[in-house]
């Protein structure tokens, strides 16, 4: 006696299988797509905390060392201006540990060495890099804070 077993699927199943696969895209798909800019929000927001860390920590060391100019961190050396790092390319992106543009940022610093002056980060790969960002601004004189401002409206 032969017995007759199924292989396979009909096409019947198939085509259910597909539709509901369809649908399930259909939902998730959005989800995804919006995942990147929330992470390059993350990152910026990120980048905004080591930022400040590191100007605080300059400047605890600063002040620690009684060195207005410079201090060391990370076997680097980080100018200072009134005792925090400076907005050049060997103040805060010394600090931050991030000197070179590469490929998750853009760098641009327009400060003096040991002078005002800011430094950018920004986002490579953001939609709009110039609203994905962190700025960071030296203190312009004694007594005064660095202003550090983050700009996630373009991620």
């Amino acid at each position: 006696m032969r017995l007759n077993a199924q292989r396979g699927f009909t096409l019947i199943e198939l085509v259910v299988v597909i539709t509901i696969l369809g649908i399930l895209a259909a939902f998730a798909l959005p989800r995804f797509i919006t995942l990147d800019t929330a992470a390059r929000t993350a990152t910026i927001n990120g980048l905004a905390g080591s930022v400040r860390s590191a100007a605080s920590l300059a400047r605890g060391m600063s002040m620690a060392s009684q060195n207005a100019t410079s201090v060391a961190m990370e076997g680097n050396t980080v100018t200072l201006y009134n005792n925090y790092p400076d907005g050049s390319s060997s103040g805060i992106s010394t600090a931050v540990n991030t000197t070179a543009t590469g490929t998750d940022f853009n760098i641009s610093a327009t400060g003096t060495v040991n002078g005002t002056g800011s430094t950018t980060w920004q986002k490579v790969g953001a939609p709009t890099p110039a609203n994905c960002q962190v700025s960071y601004t030296a203190p312009t004189s004694a007594g005064a804070t660095p202003v550090i401002t983050v700009t996630t409206s373009g991620c």
